[in-house]
Order: structure tokens, then C-alpha cells, then sequence
């Protein structure tokens, strides 16, 4: 055998070994996040599917189908926050009527699909979600994107709490008569407005979570300077990495988790990174998380994906994949306790303190 033969018949040995130890070094990541996810709480703060599930015909802006019951399963997701979105239409009496109205329709509707679902099961509190992880049962916990739907009458407030919201989105992309939204041009109250004022008091008195994602910076202080206890934002990323309206200024982010809040990284392409669709991944969600982290630390962060709302990326595309950032972020060295906290902990925590 000539010497020519044995140096690549050694280089294909190496070549080998290499390509086994890179398959059990990945093999082992995923063992460790399916462990992760099986032992620890986990929960999605914000998506978009119940409307999908209510109205599975009609016509929708972005991708739907990105969350279903046996999916969260497969994606090691205990959890998560289904919110009522409802669009910004004129603010005069008879819509904003119709708007609550058509928020009540939808959570009636949408209950009634949850209670006929085997194995799946309605929170109200963290005793309810922690016993349901311990049962096996998948948990939903209701929501309301867009304050639009109190309209101007704050005894909608009670209604919606009675009939099981747990969080509600002051505002969506415009003003409404809360507050100032992130995105709409022109500042009508210059931040939160005096009716608003009462919503965060109200809120805070009947134990409903205050999601400041979509509202202003101006909004976000002004919220923070009335409401008692602790707010976050269910679905926002960071200004500092991608110069949108929509993410959180780093002195809203220190702010927020200086009252104890949570601020909960949304996984739309849009809110990431500035590259094509096809070229945002799990990393770039990784690189958020790591700046709140880092800001703030880690007991101030979680996630949001906003699916079925233009949530996604690439190595995440629907709610089956979540393991995938878990294997990122242990990539990343976060600790177990870590990511117990980033998953679910932190929210434990946060409820306990709005009484929950």
C-alpha cells in the first residue's frame, strides 16, 4: 500500500469520526431539550390561532395553521396565551358596541371549542397551569389583542374577566381611547389617555394582566408610572437589533423589568433582523433573547411567538419546532435553570404577583 493510500485512508477514519461525534454532540442537544421541555413548565405568551380555529374560512393577511393542540405537544409547549385580535375600525358608539360584542362572540365560541377538546383544558392562574403540566393537560389561557374592545364603558372590563381573560393588549397598531399605539403617526393622547388612566387601575384591581406590546414608548411609561403591579409586553423584540416601531428602546426594556415585568421576544421575521424571509432563523430569535438577558437578565425574559399573527422563522416555523430554540439557546450555554425560568418560571412568578 503506497503511502498516498494509507494518508487517505486515514483522513476518511478521521473524516468519520468527526461526522459521528458531530451526530451525538447534536444527538445530545436534543435529548437535553426534549428533557428540558418535558420537566419544565413552558408557555407561549401571545399568538393568533383562536380566530383561525373560530373562522377557519375566512380571509387572512398572513399564514395560519402554525398552532394546533397535537403540535404543542410535539414542540414540548404546555401552554400558551390565545388571543381575541380584533382590528381598529371607527370609534364611535355603535362600533365600538360591535366591537366588544364581536370579542365576546369569539371567546364564547372559542371556549366552547377548548372544553370539547380532550386533553386540553382552560387556565386561570398559575395553580392551574403548573397542575396541568403535572396532569399532562394542555392549557389555554384567554386573551385580547387590541383594548379597542372595552370601548369606552369600563365595566367591559369585569365582562371579559368574568368570562376568563387573563391579559389584554392595550392597543394594537393605532390609537385607540386607552392609549397611543407604537406605529400610528400622529400621538392623539401623548401616551396613555385619562380614560386609560382607569383602565390600568381596573386592571390591576381585577387581575388582569397588562400586555404593552404594540403601545408607544410614551404609552409604555405612563402605564408603568400608574399601574401597581408589574406589566409586560407579550410579543415585542428589540430596537437595538432591528430599528422597528414595534420593539422595545432599551430604557423601556430596563424600565419594564425594573417593576418586575416581563418582556416576552415575538419570533416575526419583521421584528428580527432586517434579511430576507428565507434567511431569518431560530438564531436571530437567540440573538434577542440574548439581549434582554444580557440588559436585563434572565428572569425578565420569554418568549412570544406571535404564530398565526406573522410569527415564524425558518428552523421554527410553527409551534412543533419549539424544541428548536431550546436546542439554540443551549447551544448558547444557557443553564437548565436557565431555561426553566426563560420558559415558563419567570411567568409563574409574574402571575403569583397580579395574584394569579
Amino acid at each position: 500500500m503506497t503511502s498516498n493510500n494509507i494518508i487517505q485512508k486515514i483522513s476518511v477514519c478521521f473524516a468519520v469520526v468527526a461526522l459521528s461525534t458531530s451526530a451525538l454532540y447534536s444527538q445530545s442537544l436534543e435529548q437535553k431539550a426534549s428533557q428540558i421541555h418535558k420537566n419544565f413548565f413552558t408557555i407561549d405568551t401571545h399568538n393568533d390561532t383562536a380566530l383561525h380555529i373560530n373562522n377557519p374560512e375566512a380571509e387572512y393577511r398572513v399564514a395560519k395553521g402554525q398552532v394546533t393542540f397535537p403540535m404543542m405537544k410535539e414542540g414540548g409547549l404546555d401552554a400558551a396565551l390565545f388571543a381575541i385580535y380584533i382590528g381598529q375600525k371607527e370609534r364611535d358608539e355603535e362600533s365600538l358596541l360591535m366591537a366588544t360584542q364581536y370579542v365576546s362572540d369569539n371567546l364564547s365560541r372559542f371556549r366552547k371549542y377548548v372544553e370539547d377538546y380532550n386533553g386540553v383544558s382552560i387556565a386561570y392562574n398559575s395553580d392551574d397551569l403548573l397542575r396541568n403540566k403535572k396532569e399532562g393537560i394542555t392549557s389555554v389561557v384567554f386573551a385580547i389583542e387590541n383594548g379597542y374592545a372595552i370601548g369606552k364603558d369600563i365595566s367591559n372590563l369585569e365582562r371579559f374577566r368574568d368570562m376568563g381573560v387573563r391579559a389584554i393588549t392595550l392597543c394594537h397598531n393605532l390609537n385607540n381611547d386607552i392609549c397611543d399605539a407604537s406605529i400610528d403617526k400622529v400621538p392623539e393622547h401623548n401616551g396613555l389617555s385619562p380614560f386609560g388612566e382607569l383602565v390600568v387601575k381596573e386592571m390591576n384591581r381585577l387581575g388582569i394582566i397588562i400586555d404593552v406590546s404594540h403601545a408607544s414608548t410614551e404609552s409604555v411609561f405612563d402605564i408603568l408610572k400608574v399601574s401597581s403591579k408589574p406589566i409586560m409586553a407579550s410579543h415585542s423584540g428589540v430596537w437595538a437589533i432591528k430599528n422597528h416601531n414595534r420593539n422595545l428602546k432599551d430604557e423601556e426594556i430596563k424600565a419594564i423589568a425594573k417593576a418586575g415585568g416581563l418582556i416576552q421576544v415575538a419570533t416575526g421575521r419583521f421584528f428580527l433582523s432586517e434579511l430576507p424571509k428565507e434567511s431569518v432563523t431560530v438564531a436571530h430569535i437567540a440573538d434577542h433573547i440574548d439581549y434582554v438577558k444580557n440588559l436585563v437578565g434572565i428572569q425578565h425574559v420569554g418568549i412570544g411567538t406571535d404564530f398565526d399573527g406573522g410569527g415564524g422563522v425558518v428552523g421554527m416555523e410553527n409551534v412543533s419546532k419549539m424544541k428548536n430554540l431550546t436546542i439554540e439557546l443551549l447551544k448558547r450555554g444557557y443553564t437548565p435553570e436557565e431555561l426553566e425560568m426563560f420558559w415558563g418560571g419567570n411567568f409563574i412568578k409574574f402571575l403569583k404577583v397580579q395574584n394569579l
